[in-house]
């Protein structure tokens, strides 16, 4: 009984405190709530009974919800944002312009055709990537590889010439090819077009098919394939890769290989895999626009062309030391 009347004493001391507050306040009428003992005889109540939604609404405080039924919604059915970014076509591009409504469409016309000239690249560019001075066994040579293009970022002329040779000979190879070339992706470009070797002799023309760009792990690749004036087949594969030690020392690996289909006795090539060449130089960029540089480089010829290599008094294995100066403008 002592814990029902200090019960009973704390609600008395809050029914004061309301009506204090009431009378403090002027214009509140403040409904003072009975006070009578608490009631602990739990005898007719039913703990079982479950809280409804209607329960809820009709209890006070509780504000009225609407409950609404999802069981029989399909979430197959509803349309995926992910998969939908990217897949709507572009706006067509507009067929009218706004400034034609002000100027004469005419000369608004040349403006815009001068823009987009303005705004297309052009430009031309000279590159040797080889021009050195070779030091072997036998007698010292010389080799040069270069390359000219001219044109866009998308249609180019490409202009190529390569050679090699010893001192106080007559010049042992020697080709050019005109080409042109276009871009098919952000990295490679594909060329056709000719080549000529006037040197060695007979002189031959082939009909050139090839792709040229940048492999992942910055590869510069080329391939080519050739089809001669006499039917003859023929492939090169070039491969280099540029391993910069710091921003103006570059070591480059480089490598080169020679395919032919047939044999081809008249220039002295056999079948197959009928040479290759496996090198590594070190340059220095003074500026970017000109790099010496020294190296050293393996040659073999394989099969019957190193056959038709010693039968021409020629050495068809040879290591070249090599000092030269790779530039461009």
């Amino acid at each position: 009984m002592r814990a029902i009347s200090l019960t009973s004493a704390l609600l008395l001391l809050a029914t004061n405190g309301v009506a204090s507050a009431q009378a403090s306040t002027p214009g509140m009428n403040v409904a003072t709530p009975e006070v009578s003992e608490p009631n602990h005889d739990h005898a007719g109540h039913d703990a079982a009974e479950p809280s409804t939604p209607e329960n809820e609404a009709e209890a006070p405080g509780n504000a009225s919800t609407e409950v609404v039924d999802h069981s029989g919604h399909d979430m197959a059915d509803m349309p995926s944002n992910s998969s939908q970014i990217g897949t709507a076509p572009a706006p067509a591009p507009p067929e009218d312009h706004a400034a034609d409504a002000i100027f004469d469409p005419a000369d608004m016309a040349r403006a815009r055709a001068a823009a987009v000239r303005e705004m297309t690249f052009t430009g031309s560019s000279i590159l040797f990537d080889l021009a050195e001075y070779r030091a072997r066994e036998g007698g010292d040579g010389y080799r040069w590889e270069g390359e000219a293009w001219f044109g866009g970022d998308i249609n180019r002329l490409l202009l190529k010439t390569e050679g090699e040779g010893t001192f106080g000979e007559p010049i042992d190879d020697l080709e050019v090819q005109a080409l042109y070339s276009r871009a098919i992706s952000p990295f490679w470009n594909a060329h056709v077009g000719l080549r000529h070797d006037i040197v060695p002799n007979p002189s031959l023309t082939y009909a050139v098919a090839g792709v040229e760009g940048i492999a992942p792990y910055w590869l510069h690749l080329t391939g080519q394939l050739f089809l001669s004036d006499k039917g003859d087949v023929s492939a090169r594969m070039e491969g280099s890769y540029d391993e910069r030690i710091t921003q103006r020392l570059i070591l480059q690996p480089r490598a080169e290989f020679n395919l032919s289909a047939q044999d081809v006795p008249a220039i002295g090539v056999g079948s197959g895999l009928s040479e290759f060449e496996l090198g590594v130089r070190l340059r220095y960029e003074i500026r970017k626009e000109y790099a010496p540089y020294v190296g050293v480089e393996w040659s073999k010829k394989t099969g019957d062309t190193a056959r038709y290599a010693q039968l021409a008094g020629e050495d068809p294995d040879t290591v070249d030391f090599v000092a030269g100066v790779r530039f461009w403008f």
